[in-house]
């Protein structure tokens, strides 16, 4: 792997065309990193049984991984971001699977836990070049399209992996689940050394070190559009199932989700379809229509309708969110971008850290409709941050 200075230019960058194929690879990678991280949830039981420990023990397998990405994504860019993205990708993404399939035949529950917090490193250096990877292998003009497509994985792994993945442990054994992945993913793997094309890395003369680069105009406001914005979605989201107890509808976790993911795709094309144009009304609808979901899901808690029509909400205001808060990052970034963006896998992961101590804390006092409220709350500081970083953190164009 070595560094350049050169601007990719692939065949599709320099005919102007889309690289739809190259992008959908990426873009199952992504899908493989989220089942990945979340898969355990759905197996706790199973693997517990199989291991001979306890589910609050196997909890700590997604535990392991979120901290493994939180301490080495940053670190993990900046130290790479003058090599050429694609022998960098595909050698994390080697590994990755490695660390999953040792996962998947450890007998062991303290050496499951060292490869999943590898395979969590491996997850953050990934994510964090997504962005730049995909606007790099892009014409200009299609930089909102591309970061569309490279992060629809990630709602298609939150709706269809994660519950496929339970579905498989149940049926067979959880082994399987996450051998099933691994051989996925090495299959995307081949692909991507087939079709993706290659980018340079960053030119060493306008490299900036990772303080400057948290310290340039935009990107602190927007780390805290991400932080409360997160955590607003996943303490709901991760005790989904308290809430829905608390409102009596009868409706099922699993059903709830499944309304959310399927909707989240649609927020993804959505953002695809405008970001490039419109990022800054998008961003600020977006915000703004995941605070009236909270609103409804507490005001209207006893309808199994209007919670569902809830859920079809949540899904189109948040499914966009990452790649719209991503956009901001690395157009924010500038030159800087590759660091710029590997703080948001960073944000993410400790939102989805907090959000679980948090709602924790919250449902020892209250019932589950407390989460909306902590929707609206925060939600509603997100909405404000984007109002007061708009000229400065999120532009009017890419």
């Amino acid at each position: 792997m070595t560094s350049t200075t050169d601007q990719p230019q692939t065949e599709d960058v320099a005919e102007g065309r889309l690289p739809w194929f190259p992008l959908t690879l990426l873009a199952a990678i992504g899908f493989v990193l989220v089942a990945m991280e979340t898969m355990p949830a759905g197996l706790l039981p199973v693997i517990a049984d199989s291991m001979h420990t306890s589910e609050g023990t196997v909890g700590l397998f997604v535990s392991a991984y979120a901290i493994g990405t939180v301490i080495a994504t940053v670190p993990a860019i900046a130290l790479t971001r003058s090599l050429r993205r694609k022998p960098l990708i595909m050698t994390a993404i080697g590994v990755l699977l490695l660390a999953n399939t040792v996962t998947a035949f450890s007998p062991d529950v303290a050496v499951s836990l060292i490869y999943r917090f590898i395979a969590g490193a491996m997850s953050g250096t990934i994510w964090g070049m997504f962005a730049t990877y995909a606007r790099r292998i892009s014409p200009p003009r299609f930089a909102g399209v591309s970061l569309a497509i490279v992060s629809t994985g990630a709602p298609v792994g939150f709706a269809l992996g994660t519950p496929l993945g339970s579905f498989l442990g149940h049926a067979l054994t959880w082994r399987w689940s996450f051998g099933g992945l691994s051989i996925i993913g090495l299959i995307v793997l081949a692909l991507i050394a087939l079709f993706v094309p290659d980018a340079p890395g960053q030119t060493s003369a306008v490299k900036l070190s990772v303080a400057k680069v948290f310290r340039i105009r935009g990107i602190a406001i927007i780390l805290a559009v991400i932080a409360t914005w997160m955590l607003a979605h996943n303490t709901i989201y991760t005790y989904i199932s308290p809430y829905l107890r608390a409102t009596d509808t009868g409706i099922s976790a699993g059903l709830m989700l499944l309304v959310y993911g399927i909707a989240a795709i649609a927020g993804v094309i959505i953002t695809g379809a405008l970001l490039d144009r419109h990022p800054r009304p998008l961003l600020h609808l977006s915000a703004g229509l995941f605070v009236i979901t909270g609103v409804i899901l507490l005001v209207a808690h006893t309808s199994t309708i209007a919670i569902l029509v809830a859920a079809v909400l949540w899904g189109v205001s948040f499914g966009g969110a990452s790649t719209q808060l991503q956009a901001a990052l690395t157009t924010a970034g500038g030159e800087n971008a590759d660091v710029a963006s590997a703080f948001l896998p960073v944000a993410f992961n400790i939102a989805i850290f907090a959000a679980g101590i948090f709602g924790a804390a919250l449902l020892t006092a209250f019932d589950g409709l407390v989460l909306a409220v902590v929707m609206i709350v925060f939600g509603t500081i997100a909405v404000f941050l984007t109002m007061v970083g708009r000229r400065s953190a999120f532009p009017a164009k890419l």
